[in-house]
C-alpha cells in the first residue's frame, strides 16, 4: 500500500513539474508577443496573409482541375493527364450494368466534396482495355488510388469495406486514407463499424453476370 503512494506522490510531482515547465514557456511566449515592435508584427501580419493567399491560390488551382466533384474520363488520355495534374486521386473502374459501381459513385461523389485536396474520377473499365491491362483490373468495382503518378494502391470489391454492400462513406473515407490519398482527421489505426451484416446481395436482387457471361459468386464482386 505504501508503495502505491509513493508511487501516485512521484507521479503527481511529475505532472506538477511539466505543468510549470509549459506555464513558463507560455509566459515566455506573452512576453515576446509584448514587446514585438510595429514592424514585427506588420511581418507577422504579412505572412499570414501570404499563407492564407496560398491556400486560397491552391484551392482554385484544385478547382480549376476538377476538383470538389465526382467527374467522369472518357479514356486512357484523360486518366494520365488527370494524374499529371492532380497530386492525389481517387479512380472507380466500373461497369454502367454493375449496381455495386453505382454504390461506390454516392460514396466517392459525398467524398468529392469534402476532400478538395483529392480528385475524384470514374472511368467505364470497357472503354480502356490497355488501361485495365496495365493495372492489373480483375474485379468490378476496383477503386485505384494513385498518387505522384503512381498507383499506390486498389480497394477490389467490398471485402476492405466490411463486406457488404451497405458499407458507410466513413469507412470508405477511412480505407482510403489507409493509402494516404486524402488528408483524414480520425484515427486511422481506428476501423469505423460497418453499417450492416455482410449481404449476398446487391440493393435486394441477386448478383448479375460478369460481363464474360459466366456466374459471379452471391457473395463476391465480379470479376472479368
Amino acid at each position: 500500500m505504501a508503495g502505491r503512494i509513493e508511487v501516485g506522490e512521484q507521479l503527481g510531482e511529475q505532472l506538477m513539474k511539466a505543468a510549470t515547465i509549459v506555464e513558463e514557456q507560455l509566459d515566455q511566449e506573452l512576453q515576446r508577443l509584448e514587446t514585438l515592435d510595429e514592424d514585427e508584427l506588420e511581418r507577422i501580419r504579412q505572412n499570414r496573409i501570404q499563407m492564407m493567399k496560398k491556400k486560397q491560390q491552391q484551392k482554385q488551382d484544385w478547382m480549376t482541375n476538377g476538383h470538389g466533384e465526382y467527374s467522369e474520363l472518357a479514356d486512357e488520355r484523360e486518366f494520365f493527364d488527370a494524374c499529371k495534374k492532380s497530386t492525389k486521386l481517387v479512380c472507380q473502374f466500373y461497369l454502367s450494368s454493375s449496381e455495386r459501381c453505382k454504390i461506390v459513385d454516392k460514396h466517392l461523389s459525398a467524398l468529392a466534396r469534402t476532400h478538395l485536396e483529392t480528385r475524384f474520377v470514374h472511368i467505364n473499365a470497357e472503354k480502356v482495355p490497355f488501361l485495365t491491362s496495365r493495372l492489373n483490373i480483375r474485379v468490378i468495382p476496383t477503386i485505384a488510388i494513385v498518387v505522384d503518378s503512381k498507383t499506390v494502391d486498389y480497394i477490389r470489391g467490398f471485402d476492405d469495406l466490411g463486406g457488404t454492400d451497405e458499407f458507410t462513406t466513413e469507412m470508405l473515407e477511412w480505407r482510403l486514407a489507409q493509402g494516404g490519398v486524402i488528408a483524414y482527421s480520425g484515427d486511422l489505426k481506428k476501423r469505423p463499424v460497418a453499417q450492416k451484416q455482410p449481404s449476398k446481395t446487391v440493393l435486394g436482387r441477386p448478383t448479375k453476370k460478369n460481363i464474360r457471361g459466366k456466374d459471379a459468386d452471391e457473395s463476391s464482386d465480379d470479376d472479368w
